[in-house]
């Protein structure tokens, strides 16, 4: 379901400029200058109205997250939240993830999360895909030599082919899980994770050790 436009969306951002990055491309290498302090900088692609973001934020103030999302009339309800929760560690940028080497320099972050992207069913779009060939190398090269990327999604054909491919590009795959909830709630969940659980559909997920 597409995300209706918000007619007072600028205003809105407006009053989240303390955690709003509106030029992203000025940031390459400089995203740590957000928190100079921060233990880690993260990378959330595609984070949608922000519940995982700012809910991991909160729980670790020690490590940065930045968080892309193309859709800003999504994003705008994740940096809501985070300014009323008053988060300091937590940054939102417009900006598509197929740029993502442009926005990012390389080594510069240390985990990056894949969560619920948009599976694209149809083959001819397998290269839109957040898991195609062409984005793990983007992802590879802005991120630090033992760092990881997180990968979850309801989606089990989307997850066997990602899983493919991240053996043909090389990636390290570790602690596949095809039924993350099985046992009850595990880790930190997004707002389609938590509605997924409550139906009782199987969430996987695995972990790529670079």
């Amino acid at each position: 379901m597409r995300m209706r436009k918000k007619p007072n969306l600028i205003p809105r951002m407006e009053a989240c400029d303390a955690v709003w990055v509106r030029e992203p491309d000025t940031m390459r290498g400089k995203w740590r200058s957000l928190m100079p302090n921060a233990r880690e900088l993260r990378v959330e692609v595609g984070c949608g109205k922000g519940k995982f973001t700012v809910e991991t934020a909160a729980a670790e103030p020690d490590v940065l997250v930045i968080a892309l999302e193309f859709c800003s009339d999504a994003m705008v309800v994740g940096m809501e939240k985070a300014v009323a929760m008053g988060l300091k560690n937590v940054f939102f940028a417009a900006a598509d993830v197929a740029r993502i080497a442009e926005l990012f320099a390389p080594d510069e972050a240390d985990l990056l999360y894949i969560n619920f992207c948009d599976p694209w069913p149809r083959k001819k779009n397998a290269k839109r895909r957040l898991t195609y060939h062409t984005f793990l190398e983007q992802y590879k090269t802005i991120l630090k030599p033992g760092s990881q990327i997180h990968f979850k999604t309801d989606n089990a054909p989307l997850f066997a082919w990602s899983l493919e491919e991240f053996a043909q590009y090389g990636y390290d795959v570790r602690n596949v899980n095809d039924d993350l909830h099985a046992n009850g709630p595990v880790g930190i969940m997004t707002g389609y994770e938590e509605k997924f659980y409550e139906m009782g559909t199987p969430i996987h997920r695995c972990e790529i050790h670079l």
